[in-house]
């Protein structure tokens, strides 16, 4: 039983050695050093770790011990016009929102109390990142109920969505305006 117990390692091992072996070899069936031509690469050993740093081809040994990293998520900050969306409806609760669907949704509201049986809600889709009039596909709805259970809705096409569109594309276009100021300075 030993014996086919070696014999079982020894089987496991060589076949092991050999597909290391072989994976060293490129298409022409020759042996090659992973990494290419070495006269491409700079003979001092810091200038060659840095190298492969700086193409993604290794890590620091340092970086593995600092535990997990979250993702980066500062683009929606950094997106002039979903900023200047948000910006501008902030005065009405949100329903949902989400950056990566490219939408918003407003809860109802009624800017008035004693209207209370009257109130709308808006929904921003984005349609591209770039400021520009076609960006944007704003819907307002407007809910009229007589009671809370006697409710009608319908979407309304009057002055309001192309005026928040509007003002949404002006404070996108100060935001940006501002950013290149910004990095005009620092650089």
């Amino acid at each position: 039983m030993l014996s086919f117990l070696k014999l079982t390692k020894l089987f496991l091992y060589s076949i092991i050695f050999s597909l290391l072996l072989i994976s060293c070899k490129g298409p022409d069936g020759k042996f090659k050093l992973p990494g290419g031509d070495a006269r491409k690469f700079p003979a001092d050993p810091a200038l060659r770790v840095k190298k492969n740093l700086e193409e993604g081809r290794g890590f620091k040994v340092n970086d593995v011990f600092k535990g997990p990293k979250g993702g980066v998520f500062d683009f929606a900050s950094s997106n002039e016009l979903w900023r200047a969306s948000l910006d501008t409806i902030d005065f009405m609760p949100l329903s949902s929102v989400n950056y990566s669907g490219g939408i918003i949704i407003t809860d109802w509201y009624a800017a008035d109390r004693s209207l209370s049986s009257e109130s709308i809600k808006i929904s921003i889709r984005f349609l591209t990142n770039e400021i520009r009039s076609d960006a944007l596909d704003i819907k307002v709805f407007n809910r009229k109920c007589n009671n809370m259970s006697n409710c009608v809705v319908k979407e309304i096409n009057d002055e309001l969505a192309p005026e928040l569109k509007k003002q949404i594309l002006k404070k996108a276009t100060l935001y940006k305006q501002e950013a290149q100021n910004k990095d005009k300075k620092n650089n």
